[in-house]
């Protein structure tokens, strides 16, 4: 094995951490993921700081919590003065480039005070999350009575039209949509129409399409300076449609059993009751939705891992397997009807715990090969991981992750007792219905690695739940006032993290330990009586002759 020269940081959006083959999942098969897992460790114990998808991605990107980076919700900017994974590894020689999607809105206004072109090169790495761009495709070109969700152009969209597929949106009408008995468009929004194949080539599907462009990539850098590649797929997130020969690959047969319970819905807290009863939760919940719905999204992840085996294998064929860090995540997961709910609003763990495998091809990793650690570890340790294994000191006082370098060499580190994650649901609908204003209509949660918290504002009561005794998390012990010695705990745990130093990003904790007594080294002299209570050095310019004497003019 070698040393590290480039980094693949892939990363699926909204891929479950239970739903690969090697977490344990019974009917799931990713032959693929396995082969990492077992060339690298698996770390089963891995929570995003948010999540939804732009929070939870600013955190990866920064290496920061939400409220440090304060990009609390999709398309909510990220402030032009956040550092981000660029900006730590250009210093040390480390290109950071971007295939696929990054779901980050630029603070254009803060571009534009501090006189930053858009285009640039400071101005485009500002406004791409700190990256530079191979392709940028945030992957959701839909469009509505209002016009289009996302008004950049598709690069995606555009490389369809190229292959002949006449739609204008192509994105829709061919890879997210299948073709129903009449004829017509079956939109891939209609979850009915899961089980359809997506009316595509296979081969021109987005996932196919992001794995094309990062061989290109890899093939166009060779011999150039050292990188990191984000290779950021849109799959398997919804629209829940797969092409052909995915959609018939699994069936109602292999979806696991739904996790959720009747009392769930008895004396809900006021935000779970609130999810659950949107229209995500409403539809999950209905009977054969599932089993319309998972079999799909199992096709897509199957895809995913076809199609991550040709980059394997490609590693493996140029000789850089050798040299490549490789690093397989999820920005969050999905509640697929499990508690009652869809899409991925809340804390339990189908939405906060994602997967992560990391491969460190050098000798000091040879010992924890297809292993899993079990330890807590967050969606922001990856930024100083990166910096250290590409021979960098992370910066600590930006970077509030920690470097899971340790953990890939069979060290045992001195580690977090907490993880934490935040979501602030202000922009939605659900915060209006409830009464809250923007500043309320936040959720921050505490996992200690037996209780997780979940401290709501706005004046609602906790939830809390024991996942040594409710390995599921079906019984909100949070209104039981026999856990309130656990709650109050969790609640100082909850307020002795929100009181970090987080926003003193400009000077270092080993500078300002270097500045201590520095001021009387260079003249301040503050509260000494007489010469005498000073060292001869320091009172050598208090004292001697001055050169005239005016007091008598």
């Amino acid at each position: 094995m070698g040393q590290i020269r480039n980094i693949l940081f892939v990363m699926y959006d909204q891929l479950r951490h239970d739903y690969l083959s090697c977490a344990g999942h019974p009917t799931m098969r990713t032959p693929n993921f396995d082969r990492l897992a077992a060339m690298g460790v698996r770390f089963s114990h891995t929570y995003v700081q948010s999540p939804i998808c732009g929070a939870s991605r600013m955190s990866f990107y920064t290496g920061r919590y939400v409220h440090s980076h304060g990009a609390a919700w999709n398309n909510f900017p990220l402030k032009v003065g956040e550092m981000t994974l660029g900006d730590h590894l250009r210093p040390i020689g480390v290109d950071s480039w971007l295939i696929g999607k990054t779901h980050m809105r630029a603070d254009a206004d803060g571009m534009a005070r501090l006189g930053l072109a858009p285009d640039s090169v400071i101005g485009a790495r500002v406004a791409d999350c700190g990256f530079d761009v191979w392709v940028r495709d945030d992957g959701l070109v839909a469009e509505g009575p209002e016009g289009f969700y996302d008004t950049k152009r598709s690069p995606y969209n555009e490389w369809l039209k190229s292959q002949g597929y006449p739609a204008e949106n192509a994105w829709h009408v061919h890879a997210n949509s299948g073709v129903d008995d009449q004829g017509d468009i079956a939109s891939g929004w209609l979850l009915s129409n899961a089980l359809l194949p997506a009316n595509i080539r296979e081969e021109d599907s987005e996932t196919p399409w992001l794995t094309d462009q990062a061989m290109e990539f890899m093939a166009d850098r060779a011999g150039k300076a050292p990188w990191l590649c984000h290779l950021s797929y849109i799959k398997p997130h919804w629209p829940y449609i797969v092409p052909a020969p995915y959609n018939t690959l699994y069936s109602a047969a292999d979806v696991v059993p739904v996790v959720r319970a009747d009392a769930e819905r008895v004396g809900a807290h006021p935000v779970f009751d609130a999810f659950m009863n949107n229209q995500p939760g409403q539809a999950f919940s209905r009977d054969g939705v599932r089993e319309t719905v998972i079999p799909a999204y199992m096709g897509l992840i199957a895809q995913c891992d076809d199609q991550f085996g040709r980059l394997l294998d490609h590693l493996e064929a140029t000789g850089q397997m050798d040299s490549t860090m490789i690093v397989v995540t999820s920005d969050h997961g999905d509640y697929l009807g499990d508690h009652w709910m869809g899409e991925k609003d809340l804390f339990h763990d189908p939405s906060v715990r994602i997967p992560l495998i990391i491969y460190d091809p050098r000798a000091q990793a040879d010992a924890t090969r297809g292993t899993v650690c079990d330890a807590l570890v967050e969606a922001i340790d990856l930024a100083p991981t990166f910096v250290q294994a590409m021979g960098g000191k992370p910066a600590g006082h930006i970077l509030e992750g920690r470097s899971l370098i340790p953990w890939l060499h069979g060290e045992t580190p001195d580690w977090r007792d907490a993880v934490f994650s935040e979501y602030d649901y202000s922009g939605m609908a659900i915060a209006g219905n409830l009464g809250l204003t923007p500043r309320q209509a936040r959720l921050f949660m505490v996992f200690d690695g037996r209780w997780k918290l979940i401290h709501a504002e706005g004046g609602f009561r906790p939830m809390l739940f024991d996942l040594e005794t409710d390995p599921d998390e079906l019984t909100d012990l949070g209104a039981l006032p026999a856990h309130a010695d656990t709650i109050a705990r969790l609640q100082a745990r909850l307020a002795d993290w929100a009181r970090r130093p987080a926003q003193r990003t400009t000077i270092s904790d080993e500078t300002i330990v270097n500045m201590r007594g520095k001021s009387r080294r260079h003249g301040i002299i503050i509260g000494a009586w007489g010469a005498d209570e000073l060292a001869p050095d320091l009172r050598a310019k208090l004292q001697g002759k001055p050169g005239a004497d005016y007091r008598g003019s």
